[in-house]
């Protein structure tokens, strides 16, 4: 039985799909939105499944949930809200309204003097969506300094002014990952001008290092590493966890959370506490040899294990395409993988260099020896595949290209 994800055999694992005419795919993409994220362990399941069967106070659940997050994460207090991305708007909104729901009706028609986020430019990435926006619902404005590969310290002390309102460090594999301000220095800095230091660590699994660091407040998914049910988890000092969550009557509203997320994502963080990490990075590492067996000696292929760019405990598999040996290109594999049933899809962020990697974190019973055979009967043919010269900017604009095709075909 796998460890992570306890499903009791393949055949249920997949009944769901068949049952309900869903695409069925193997997922070594990673805890990706689209891809519904991560597979949530039964434990969980049930916790949400018994919320949903009882009416409860939410600020009871929360008040819980606050506790279970000052265990986690060191932090004085939490909250659970819809996603980490809501939980940007919140935490930048708190900090400018404080406890004052005069102030919070207020946003973001008037966001008032102090409204000014400062964030460093190699920061300001697209994780599904601009984090600018998440920003500016608020009214805020988005203050960038530095260029894309470099910011210094004094190009964001020159930021912070009277109308700073907070300054919003991001941690993910979207963002430049050199030339940045290292976080002891962003935090030092900030603070100096007390500016409040919110921190972007939706995919982290560091749930205790940045708040010990000086971090007043950090952002979590529920969903992803974690494996629970969609949800955002903000974390730091109680005034301004108190005025996150006070935005429930602004702009918050349309972010809410309903009582069987929250219990999910308490029992979530219960689960992550007691979770054998060690093991499953065990059972990661077995896969990823598997797969790099599977591929050896093809032509034109090369791969190597690879670790997570912002320091996560876990590694990848990444595959590296000599187009001209082995007859296709990067792009036209990947697309030739996700056309498969069921479909694999891999990480292709960076396809247009050449390479996609292969994601153990969420894989189902037998779903590794499924990718195995997939990878060895598709890139030992790649003169069988036509490498579209279009595949490459297909594979750049599909997160895009996915909405605008939603219901445009009468099926």
């Amino acid at each position: 039985m796998p460890i992570k994800n306890d499903f009791d055999n393949p055949d249920e694992y997949w009944a769901w799909h068949k049952k309900n005419g869903y695409s069925s795919f193997i997922n070594v993409n990673g805890t990706m939105t689209g891809l519904g994220s991560s597979i949530v362990r039964s434990a969980v399941r049930e916790a949400t499944l018994a919320a949903m069967g009882r009416f409860v106070k939410i600020h009871d659940l929360q008040s819980h949930a606050s506790e279970v997050i000052s265990r986690l994460t060191g932090a004085d207090a939490g909250c659970i809200t819809a996603s980490a991305s809501a939980g940007i708007t919140l935490s930048v909104a708190g900090c400018m309204t404080g406890i004052d729901p005069a102030r919070v009706e207020a946003l973001p028609l008037d966001p008032g003097e102090r409204s000014e986020v400062s964030i460093q430019l190699g920061h300001l990435c697209n994780y599904g969506a601009p984090i600018s926006t998440a920003i500016e619902l608020t009214g805020a404005r988005v203050h960038p300094f530095g260029q894309s590969t470099l910011a210094t310290g004094y190009q964001f002390d020159s930021t912070l002014s009277a109308q700073t309102v907070a300054a919003l460090y991001v941690v993910s594999h979207h963002v430049v990952h050199y030339g940045q301000i290292p976080f002891a220095q962003f935090v030092e800095i900030a603070h100096a001008k007390d500016v409040p230091v919110i921190v972007d660590a939706a995919s982290e699994y560091d749930v205790r290092g940045f708040i010990a660091d000086g971090a007043d407040i950090v952002i979590y998914s529920g969903h992803k590493f974690m494996g629970g049910p969609t949800a955002g988890i903000i974390a730091g000092r109680r005034d301004f966890v108190r005025a996150a969550y006070l935005q429930n009557i602004g702009i918050g509203r349309g972010m809410k959370i309903g009582k069987e997320s929250i219990a999910g994502t308490i029992a979530t963080m219960e689960q992550w506490m007691e979770r054998d990490h060690v093991a499953i990075r065990k059972e990661e590492t077995t896969a990823l040899d598997l797969w790099k067996r599977a591929l050896a000696g093809i032509p034109g292929v090369t791969v190597a294990i690879v670790s997570d760019p912002t320091g996560n405990p876990l590694e990848r598999l990444q595959v590296n395409i000599n187009s001209a040996e082995a007859g296709a290109n990067a792009a036209s594999f990947a697309r030739a993988l996700g056309k498969r049933d069921p479909a694999i899809i891999v990480r292709d962020h960076e396809v247009e260099l050449g390479y996609f990697q292969l994601d153990p974190c969420n894989l189902g019973p037998e779903h590794a020896e499924l990718v195995a055979d997939a990878l060895a009967n598709v890139l030992s043919n790649g003169s069988e595949i036509r490498p579209l010269t279009e595949d490459l900017a297909m594979e750049r604009n599909s997160g895009v290209d996915s909405y605008l095709n939603w219901l445009s075909v009468k099926i």
